[in-house]
């Protein structure tokens, strides 16, 4: 391929040179030098340029090509080889730019290959040897040591193993292994060391299936063919009869070359690449990087795209998702215990669990003569109190469970958590509720991908079913299939192919090979999954998946830009061809009139490189946004209050349930009823300024009023306190209307959010 570049780029130099030689040669009176200069300068773009129609047309390729062979060879052959030579250097110099445009980036593997490991700890008679991993034969016993990859796959021979998976089947959280658990290789030991029985040698291993299928997916993909060859049969029929027509009719057959001349292809090679190269360079400003022009052109034909889950629609780890707690215990001081005890573990959780207790400004102490149990958890002392964080089969409790644990596994469940319990001195506190959750940004990229015309979108996943339904269902996903490994994903692309052109959007390893047999692969690249961004043919650097919207609509307007100038080149290419047939224009004109269509096409083309329409005026500048995100954080921690209160009215006493709905009533008041109404008076009329769409706006202000509505029945509620009868209705009734309060605020705030996003971005494009 080095060589094919080096060789369009020599045909340029030689016509330029032939070209600029016969001018100078012309202007110090040697015509007869000036005519051999430009003979030489489109002798060898005619020989280059008949070798590649003939491998064209042995592929099964033809296109518009065979038009510049003809006015090239005729301008010589009737002594006309200035003509000659500016159609050589117009036809070389487009098809360089081509060449630019369609290249794409080394698929290199070397990254994917060097994580894949080389060797094996063997255990032998004399201890542990160390092998290649190609010796290994089934039935040995490996030792895989803490944070190595797994080598090949095999089963645990230990007690335990805690493996992260999530590059070989996406699942984020790491996976508590026991005797005899089946482990794929490419997994990450994520605890201590662990034995492993080989059940299957190193090249028909998990990660060694993976690599092939990246590796044959990428040497079957099709390359990228011209819009303008599509055009091709249409153009070359046409040009051949007006050219016949005008040597029939003036028996000059001048008239015929310029004819030829005025029709030879430019705009046709020169419009696709050259807006596609524009809309290469827009996406990159918007931090989407796609690999040459192929990329971007599959991008507009988009009909389905398929997502992965864990990183890709999710945030792709474990976060802290709620703190259950039981009657009378406070939520901050569970998280500060446990998180003051996961310091001393190297678990993936724990830092997790130290992360969010430090978010909320808890101030952790150091633990004491910590004990972990593999699988289970730990415990050890902070602040001289015995202290247990881990499975509940770990606090090694009475078998019935408490109220407030059934519901807080009732919880886990719903939301497809893993569930740490705390206990201090031998009693559970709290419990909490660890899981991936749903990036910020997917809801409005799912929204752009509609708004682009995306008609299908399919969630295809290595997770639990019940975790992927439910995201499925909150995103209204059309098609969700999980519990995938990657072979399956790639037959889910497949399959979906056979059907329209389809996208796979993905971030991991586990990804690679999909994303390599798409029709375009989009890999979310900021983590550095550089297996799945080197299979991809589009790779969003930063981490926003709403990115993939905005590269199909870049991608489309670059498209319908390359269209509108193929078809607007081809218009005037006629007209010109027409005054060439009556005579109008010679041969060396008609090529200086295509010339300047070519500049017109360029011109035109170039438009890819800007926005659609210019925004102006007023507009959601980057702190305005920074002071909402952080008027919303303040208000979430009054949510999580609310919450609390919600969850202690379950157990509480008449006396006590009065003063918690009261509580409530002044976090209501003081903090979401304030927000409300400074958002009506200060944030919509901003918004409305800058919104093309009213309706969004509308519905904000249809959820302030239900907001508003709800917090005047709470009103009611507490005002008749002292003359109703604390009851378990009455405290049923409040605890419906402050739920709906919480769980309302919390939706329409990430709305807020949404809009606010979706306004900056348009002004940032």
């Amino acid at each position: 391929m080095s060589f094919e570049r080096a060789l369009r780029w020599g045909l340029v130099g030689i016509a330029i040179a032939g070209l600029t030689g016969g001018i100078l040669a012309r202007v110090m009176g040697r015509p007869d030098l000036a005519d051999l200069a430009w003979e030489v300068g489109t002798a060898p773009v005619i020989v280059g340029l008949a070798v590649s129609i003939v491998r064209d047309l042995l592929s099964g390729r033809f296109g518009v090509d065979a038009i510049a062979l003809l006015s090239m060879s005729a301008a010589l052959a009737l002594g006309q080889p200035l003509a000659g030579a500016v159609v050589a250097l117009m036809y070389s110099g487009g098809n360089v730019l081509e060449d630019i445009a369609i290249a794409r980036a080394e698929r290199d593997l070397r990254s994917l290959v060097d994580r894949a490991p080389r060797q094996a700890h063997r255990k032998s008679d004399g201890g542990i040897e160390e092998v290649p991993i190609e010796a290994v034969s089934v039935g040995e016993e490996l030792l895989v040591r803490a944070g190595e990859i797994v080598p090949v796959d095999g089963i645990v021979g230990s007690a335990s193993a805690t493996i992260d998976e999530s590059a070989v089947t996406g699942e984020p959280i790491p996976a508590e292994k026991t005797r005899g658990s089946a482990v794929l290789s490419g997994s990450l030991n994520a605890g201590e060391t662990f034995e492993l029985t080989v059940t299957a040698p190193a090249g028909e291993s998990t990660y060694a299936g993976i690599v092939r299928m990246v590796t044959a997916a990428q040497t079957a993909k099709a390359p990228f063919v011209r819009i303008a060859d599509r055009f091709a049969l249409i153009l070359l029929p046409v040009t051949l009869v007006v050219a016949f027509l005008a040597w029939r009719i003036s028996g000059d057959l001048t008239r015929s070359l310029a004819v030829l001349v005025a029709a030879t292809p430019c705009p046709l090679i020169l419009a696709a690449p050259v807006a596609f190269i524009a809309g290469v360079a827009r996406a990159a400003r918007r931090g989407i990087l796609a690999k040459g022009g192929g990329a971007l052109e599959a991008l507009a034909r988009a009909h389905t795209v398929l997502f992965d889950k864990t990183g890709t629609l999710t945030v792709g780890g474990a976060r802290l998702l709620s703190i259950e707690v039981a009657p009378g215990e406070d939520p901050d001081e569970v998280l500060r215990l446990a998180a003051s005890l996961e310091q001393a573990s190297h678990h993936v959780l724990a830092k997790t669990v130290v992360a969010a207790a430090l978010d909320r400004g808890l101030r952790l102490k150091a633990p004491e003569r910590v004990k972990e149990t593999m699988g289970t958890g730990l415990s050890g002392l902070v602040d001289g109190r015995q202290v247990i964080a881990g499975s509940r089969e770990l606090l090694r409790l009475h078998a019935e469970l408490s109220p407030w644990e059934l519901r807080a596994i009732r919880r886990a469940s719903w939301r497809s958590a893993l569930i740490v319990f705390v206990a201090v001195d031998g009693r559970p506190i709290g419990a909490l509720l660890l899981a991936d959750e749903l990036r910020a940004d997917t809801p409005r990229a799912i929204r752009l991908l509609r708004d682009a015309g995306i008609a299908r979108m399919v969630m295809v996943t290595g997770d639990r079913a019940a975790a992927a339904q439910a995201i499925g269902a909150a995103l209204d996903l059309d098609a969700v299939l999980a519990e995938r490994v990657p072979s399956d994903k790639v037959e889910a692309v497949r399959s979906e192919q056979r059907l329209h052109p389809t996208i796979m959007v993905g971030d991991g390893i586990n990804d690679a090979p999909a994303l390599a047999v798409a029709d375009i692969g989009v890999a979310l690249g900021a983590r550095g999954a550089t297996a799945s961004s080197e299979a991809a043919d589009v790779v969003i650097l930063a981490d926003r998946l709403d990115r993939v919207g905005e590269a199909i609509m870049i991608a489309q307007r670059a498209r319908r830009i390359a269209l509108q100038s193929i078809v607007v080149g081809m218009g005037l290419s006629l007209v010109a061809m027409v005054a060439a047939a009556v005579g109008w224009l010679d041969p060396v004109p008609a090529a200086i009139v295509q010339e300047v269509i070519d500049v017109a096409v360029i011109l035109n083309a170039l438009r890819a490189l800007t926005a659609p329409l210019a925004r102006r005026g007023a507009h959601i500048t980057e702190e305005q946004g920074v002071a909402l995100h952080h008027d919303h954080q303040t208000l979430f921690r009054d949510l999580d209050r609310l919450r609390r209160i919600v969850d202690a009215l379950d157990d509480a006493t008449p006396e006590s349930a009065a003063a918690l709905i009261v509580d409530a009533r002044h976090l209501v008041q003081g903090s979401v009823v304030i927000h409300e109404r400074e958002d009506e008076d200060s944030v919509y009329p901003r918004l409305a300024k800058v919104l093309r769409e009213r309706h969004g706006l509308s519905a904000m202000s249809r959820a302030h009023r239900e907001i508003l509505h709800l917090t005047r029945l709470l009103d009611r509620i507490v005002e008749d306190l002292p003359s109703e009868k604390v009851d378990r209705y009455l405290v049923r009734d409040a605890q419906r209307v402050i739920e709906a309060i919480e769980t309302l605020v919390r939706m329409h705030t990430a709305q807020e959010e949404d809009i606010y996003e979706a306004v900056a971005a348009q002004a940032a494009v």
